[in-house]
């Protein structure tokens, strides 16, 4: 299932060339171009304060948009630069690509976590320690998932649940080409430090 895609809106920007996104700047905006796919590139703007929240919340070139601009139809794009001014670092322009439905790209999806009442090792007190919260996927821009699911049924403590162990959706696979870690089922510390001190003792009886 298609997971929800945030809009992003512009407007039209009227004029092109430098003046006219001098003059976008002066009002507020951030002068854009949408290229790719089927259309023509057209000129954009998108108010700055927009903009720069976007940015702030990560992954920005990363994430797939579905640009709303009045007057024509929504397509989807991903941004594929933000120039920035070399002082303040502040965004001063922004290249969106426009994707066919069939186009692939790499996106961060979220890793959902079911069934914990049915994980021994939780029942017994362990902990889920949760490295990848999300996984970078190359998707068809289309049928982009909402999340992968881990299931933890018969999960037990010291178990090492890895990519490979998951059931991804169909026509997706990792940006990374190796079996890593998506999360781990450990010991509470409680019985980790009791375990330590055994040992200890253990050790000291040798000793002796």
């Amino acid at each position: 299932m298609a997971g929800q895609i945030p809009d992003l809106n512009a407007e039209v920007r009227t004029g092109t060339g430098k003046g006219a996104a001098r003059q976008a700047r002066r009002d507020g905006y951030v002068p854009g171009v949408v290229y790719g796919g089927e259309g023509e590139p057209f000129a954009i703007q998108i108010p700055f304060n927009v903009l720069f929240k976007k940015l702030k919340e990560g992954r920005f070139l990363s994430t797939l948009f579905n640009l709303k601009v009045e007057g024509q139809e929504d397509v989807r794009v991903i941004c594929r630069g933000v120039q920035r001014d070399t002082v303040k670092d502040l965004p001063t322009h922004i290249d969106l690509l426009r994707l066919r439905r069939t186009s692939k790209i790499n996106l961060f999806i979220h890793v959902d976590f079911e069934n914990e009442e049915a994980a021994p090792g939780i029942k017994k007190g362990g902990v889920l320690t949760i490295v990848r919260p999300e996984v970078e996927l190359n998707v068809t821009a289309g049928d982009i998932p909402e999340k992968i699911v881990v299931d933890l049924t018969g999960k037990d403590i010291g178990d090492v649940i890895t990519i490979s162990q998951i059931d991804l959706p169909a026509g997706a696979k990792p940006t990374i080409d190796r079996d890593f870690v998506i999360a781990n089922l450990s010991a509470p510390s409680g019985l980790r430090s009791a375990g330590d001190d055994e040992e200890g003792e253990g050790e000291e009886a040798a000793e002796a």
